[in-house]
């Protein structure tokens, strides 16, 4: 490796590819990948596709192979459709997978690139800092302040300060400071590290960490959908044998074989028509292009459940600089005690990291370059040591030697600060009332002192010995984001309370609460607050409070817990390594991808690319829909289901011959062709509801399909089934030789029914047209429905309907069917229109 050692312009991409091909990707075990044929098989296991089969081959037995045949081709068609839904829903997921990578800034090419961690070679410099998950095993070239917590490999839970391998001597300890491994995680700092060795080469591959996906469990959501799912094929096979017995003794003319195979075959009819088998592909489709929609809107989704608990938050934690604010610092205001402003500056200046990433020393120092104090002029001196700036501590300092004298430059909240000042009653009170002043502002108020030791021994060990004298105070500003008053808005007519958590000053908190609408923003707990509550406390504390200041990571848990507890649904968003196990805690961790460490990424449920508070709303308002829509289509199934399950189960109750019947088995394969696409793919697309934002947060034990849901689909489907069965047994009079023209009328009722019941059940509360108007220009919409209309006229006025057993209807007739199935749709309309003159 020492031939990369002094390069600092990286490998160029030629060589990383090189290197690539020669040591493979970064990864300690390829992911399991199902091959297509296995899927196509769980899929042809399903309950559903097994009748259909059995269908086919009792056809062929009964010596009707054409209808065999027709059956197997849809069959085929349907499994199709599964099979390119499963693909689509691949496809997208490992797209969202891609975008949710760990990912590591290189030098290549002689510059700063983000590549995916699996890319990273032998002789890449990596880029670090804190908060990231080290994704390989490295020499560290360059560091500042780098500590790593390496108790992953160790077991000792101490972080370890490493060194510049060029200063490094000589040790036979196993564990080196002048090295970083896989695995481990970068608690302070940042470094320039030399990638040495990766994947399973590295210590954390050695130790034989299995990292090959867990078996995946199923979600609340899909048990639900299942059980409905097995509850409704138990009623099919009871249904299934009450069907075949009596189909059986009214066909006393059937030689005995052709008796059984008769009744199996009604019986199989009414089974395929009463197992909802769309459920599972809703799902799946559902929640996969939910996330996908919500990844094209800068939130990217890595475990796709929470696209549904989305819906349910009720509670908003977010933290105020960069999501509610800009996050583009900048001082607004200095105010030094002894009128030595260009100290004050200088010394603030003095006080930051020479490679500052923090948005606020990059303020200051912007601040500083302002007033003609330049970096070089800054950090022209030798900086002896420093005082790390921790979250307890809430302050830092640098030590300099500058043109002969020693320097102690020291920042941080004024409170903090102000414990190691020397001051008089005069000068504090004065300090004290400044603070006030700025707060109120809506500033973040950062003291600055200094102390100048006389020699190296007289620099105190630790910053809270030191005795210093205070220059001043610097106001920084990081102005709210301009939507955010609107988006806070929203959140309330919505039920969902946003929550303030931040460390800055509570003044300066409420300040920006109150420019930006929030309720209860004078209501303040902070973290020294917090420190004396007890957990029953904060949780009647947390019932009307909205800010919480000077909070350490820490603290987060604790207020998490407190609303949970509660019996909220939390939101909660972090960006730091130690906000990751408030984000795991959390109903929906959101870190963030911009700022977030890599370690926050993890933990989370969504990243936030944008960091954005406005996304943040957009994507609970897409949870909801994408709930809403979930909850439509599974309506849709049941009511659709109801017309083919009663009509298979009516006809041999009065008597009607399998042969006569409205429903033969192909006949309901053909409509499971129009309502797979239909549920998935039109009631997908559809918006939300125009009222989405102004409801409460539904709640999270409430069951998918509800009583509300289950009686509207129910008589939805009863009418469907009245008006569609009785056109049919109208026709057929009795007359065997009259059901090719009834089965007709009654198959198009069914299929236009669907057309309507699509339009009419897109929304709870929006008229069919408001629907149609709002997708007019969804060319899939479109598709869809010129698809079911084509297709119903290719069936009734092509060959094709002798073969299905169907007859061509006259014009009168077709508008008929047009008609009486508008009728038995549309009605709902009229409920829509009586609740909304109600309300």
């Amino acid at each position: 490796m020492t031939e990369y050692k002094h390069n600092m312009a990286g490998l160029s991409s030629a060589e990383a590819k090189k290197q690539q091909d020669r040591y493979g990707k970064n990864e300690l075990t390829q992911q399991r990948q199902e091959s297509f044929l296995k899927k196509i098989f769980h899929i042809i296991c399903e309950p559903m596709f097994l009748l259909l089969i059995v269908a086919a081959v009792i056809y062929f037995i009964l010596g009707e192979p054409r209808d065999g045949a027709i059956m197997l081709i849809f069959v085929i068609g349907i499994i199709s459709i599964d099979v390119i839904q499963e693909w689509k829903t691949d496809k997208t997921l490992n797209a969202l997978k891609d975008l949710s990578a760990p990912h590591v800034t290189v030098i290549r090419d002689g510059k700063e690139t983000v590549i995916a961690s699996s890319d990273l070679v032998p002789g890449d410099l990596m880029m670090i800092y804190e908060g990231v998950k080290i994704p390989a095993d490295g020499i560290v070239v360059k560091s500042n302040d780098l500590c790593v917590d390496e108790s992953s490999l160790t077991g000792e839970a101490e972080g370890v300060w490493k060194i510049n391998a060029e200063s490094a001597e000589p040790t036979n300890d196993y564990w080196r400071k002048d090295y970083c491994y896989a695995g481990t995680l970068v608690t302070q700092g940042t470094a320039t590290v030399l990638v040495d060795k990766i994947g399973a080469t590295t210590e954390y591959g050695k130790i034989g960490a299995n990292v090959a996906s867990a078996p995946n469990e199923d979600t609340p959501l899909q048990k639900q959908t299942s059980s409905l799912v097995k509850i409704c094929a138990g009623i099919a096979a009871v249904l299934f044998a009450l069907v075949g017995v009596v189909t059986y003794f009214n066909i006393p003319d059937h030689v005995f074989g052709d008796r059984i195979i008769e009744s199996i075959l009604s019986g199989i009819t009414l089974a395929m028509a009463m197992i909802p088998e769309e459920f599972p592909v809703i799902l799946t489709v559902f929640l996969s292009m939910g996330a996908w929609r919500l990844a094209k809107k800068q939130s990217l989704v890595r475990k796709l459940p929470s696209v549904e608990t989305l819906g349910a938050v009720s509670v908003l934690c977010v933290d105020k600089t960069g999501t509610i604010t800009m996050n583009q610092m900048t001082v607004q205001n200095t105010w030094a005690l002894n009128e030595d402003t260009h100290s004050l500056i200088e010394t603030m200046g003095l006080g930051c990291e020479t490679d500052a990433y923090d948005p606020m020393e990059k303020a200051m120092l912007s601040y500083c370059d302002g007033h003609g104090i330049s970096n070089e002029h800054l950090f022209s001196g030798e900086l002896i040591s420093e005082y790390a700036f921790t979250n307890e501590l809430k302050m830092m300092g640098h030590v300099w030697r500058r043109n002969g004298e020693i320097i102690i430059a020291a920042k941080g909240s004024p409170e903090r600060i102000l414990t190691v000042c020397n001051m008089s009653g005069k000068d504090l009170g004065l300090t004290e009332q400044k603070i006030t002043e700025m707060s109120k502002e809506g500033l973040r108020v950062i003291a600055v002192a200094t102390m100048r030791p006389q020699t190296e021994n007289d620099i105190p060990e630790k910053i809270t010995d030191c005795t210093m004298t205070l220059l001043g105070l610097i106001g920084l500003a990081d102005p709210p984001r301009e939507s955010v008053k609107n988006d806070i808005a929203v959140c309330n007519r919505a039920g969902i309370r946003v929550v303030m958590i931040t460390g800055d000053n509570g003044i300066t908190a409420s300040s920006i609460a109150q420019k930006i609408g929030m309720p209860n923003s004078d209501h303040i707990i902070t973290g020294d607050m917090l420190n004396e509550m007890s957990d029953e406390e904060l949780r009647e504390k947390v019932k009307d409070v909205s800010i919480f200041s000077r909070v350490v990571p820490e603290h987060k848990m604790r207020i998490v817990k407190a609303f949970k507890e509660n019996g909220e649904i939390v939101a909660m968003t972090g960006d730091g390594v130690n906000d990751a196990p408030a984000l795991k805690y959390a109903d929906i961790g959101i870190a963030m991808g911009k700022r977030g460490s890599e370690v926050s990424r993890e933990a989370a449920d969504l990243i936030l690319m944008d960091d954005n508070f406005t996304t943040i709303v957009e994507t609970v308002k897409d949870g909801r829909r994408i709930y809403d829509n979930i909850r439509k289509a599974v309506g849709y199934v049941f009511t659709i289901h109801f017309p083919i399950a009663f009509a298979s189960l009516l006809a041999p109750m009065l008597g009607i011959t399998p042969a006569a019947i409205l429903l033969l088995p192909l006949h309901v394969v053909l409509l499971e062709l129009i309502i797979d696409p239909t549920c998935s793919i039109v009631l997908e697309r559809q918006p939300a509801e125009t009222d989405i934002m102004d409801r409460k947060p539904r709640n999270p034990k409430e069951k998918l399909l509800n009583a509300g849901i289950f009686i509207k689909s129910i008589i939805q489907g009863l009418i469907i089934f009245a008006a569609s069965f009785g056109t049919y047994f109208t026709i057929l009079g009795g007359n065997t030789d009259n059901a090719p023209l009834a089965r007709a009328m009654g198959f198009a009722i069914i299929m236009l029914s669907n057309l309507f019941l699509v339009q009419v059940n897109s929304s709870n509360h929006d008229f069919a047209f408001q629907s149609i108007t709002r997708l007019v220009k969804d060319k899939v919409m479109w598709a869809v429905n010129i698809f079911t209309v084509f297709g119903l006229l290719i069936i009734l006025y092509t060959p094709i309907n002798h073969f299905l057993k169907f007859e061509p209807l006259s014009a009168s007739q077709f508008f008929g069917a047009v008609g009486i199935a508008a009728a038995a749709v549309l009605w709902y309309e009229l409920v829509k229109l009586v609740k909304k003159i109600i309300k």
